[in-house]
């Protein structure tokens, strides 16, 4: 019988495990679904666009080939007038008179800008041109940046459960070595024998029956049949009610005997954790300069790696790329090469999304708590204080 129940109970297990990652595959699949979809589509639009010379392009032309003319021999003395006309006639260009529509837009790049945009990072250097690129990036980013925070919460769950066990047995491995340090061995040989003791009383000790309970009732006798017989079926349901909780296995057994109410249970599961999503996270509570410390060595690990690809970048320049992505301000003042091979680092930039949101999350926590502080100290401060008067 145990031999026989043990694949099925693996498979439960299996099934528990299903239901459970359920949710958090879901959102992630969809938000990829999502970004590959955006990339096809501005692929298609932005990059197939035809490339126009305009008149401020033409104009930008002979005005430069003006200057050149203007210059001359004598590099010397015209070098500061020609330096200000140069940067005053640059400032007139528009960037996408030097950009190959089909080589920005090709699926990495338009994959790349999908990513900018549901990221809310927007560097600034890719940028749609078409009437209906932009009305479609509207479209496009009202609904990804609700997703992109929805996958952000929804993982930050799991971060946030992780960094608190993490933390928890932390504590308790430190209080374990301070307790071994401070204790003594013959108080903590009592301690063990007063615990083992305890232990032993709780063992020994079974639930009593109806009959000794009814003994022990000694105002029952007293009182009349009807009162009795009533106190005496509550209890009866109050014994029924412990003897049945503990009961699984008849009601696995059944789920399993049915499986439409296996699926009714399952499906009330994988909604219940679509409920819970971001409950963990509300109730972390780590040290805000731990999470700071977890930011540093985790942009620092990037900053050592993108170097390698990024040759412009040193690994300071790289920790403020790191740092500006992650906390999506993006100014777009560091320009990536080769954005392709950034792109290997979307699960990076989200998992570092994540930590840098639970950090401003427990920042704003105890910001309200000092200002809490703050706002009761003014307003002790402001009080009026009682006047004693003489009798």
């Amino acid at each position: 019988m145990e031999t026989a129940s043990q694949p099925l109970r693996g498979k439960t297990t299996c099934k528990k495990i299903f239901w459970a990652a359920f949710p958090h595959a879901f959102f992630i699949l969809s938000l990829v679904i999502y970004a590959f979809l955006g990339a096809l589509m501005f692929s298609h639009i932005e990059g197939t666009r035809e490339v126009t010379v305009s008149e401020e392009y033409s104009t930008f032309l002979q005005n430069l080939t003006y200057l050149a003319r203007k210059l001359s021999d004598n590099v010397t003395e015209n070098d500061k007038i020609f330096k200000e006309d140069i940067r005053e006639l640059f400032n007139t260009a528009d960037p996408v008179w030097f950009i190959n529509p089909e080589e920005r837009w090709s699926f990495f790049g338009s994959l790349f800008f999908c990513c900018t945009v549901f990221t809310t990072v927007g560097y600034g250097n890719t940028y749609p041109v078409t009437r209906i690129g932009k009305y479609l990036c509207m479209l496009y980013a009202l609904l990804g940046i609700p997703l992109m925070f929805l996958v952000l919460t929804d993982m930050g769950d799991i971060l946030a459960t992780v960094l608190s066990k993490s933390y928890n047995e932390f504590r308790k491995l430190q209080s374990k070595i301070l307790a071994s340090k401070l204790c003594s061995g013959s108080t903590c040989s009592k301690r063990n024998e007063l615990k083992s003791r305890a232990q032993s009383k709780i063992v020994i000790n079974e639930p009593l029956t109806i009959m000794e309970v009814l003994r022990s009732q000694s105002g029952m006798k007293r009182r009349p049949d009807k009162y009795r017989n009533v106190e005496l079926f509550e209890m009866l349901i109050a014994r029924e009610n412990e003897n049945t909780q503990p009961a699984r296995n008849k009601s696995m057994e059944r789920w399993s005997s049915c499986p439409e109410l296996a699926r009714e249970k399952a499906m009330s599961r994988v909604i219940a954790n679509f409920d819970n999503i971001g409950k963990e996270l509300e109730k972390l509570d780590v040290p805000f300069v731990l999470m700071v410390l977890v930011i540093f060595v985790y942009i620092s690990c990037a900053a050592a790696i993108l170097p390698n690809w990024e040759k412009n970048m040193d690994f300071q320049e790289a920790f403020y790329f790191c740092f500006i992505t992650l906390t999506t301000i993006g100014f777009g003042d560091t320009k990536l090469e080769h954005p392709k091979f950034f792109l290997f680092f979307s699960l990076y930039i989200m998992i570092g999304m994540e930590i840098v949101f639970i950090a401003f999350k427990l920042g704003q926590d105890r910001l309200i708590v000092l200002y809490k502080k703050v706002i009761s100290f003014c307003a002790e401060k402001n009080m009026p204080s009682k006047k004693i008067y003489p009798k």
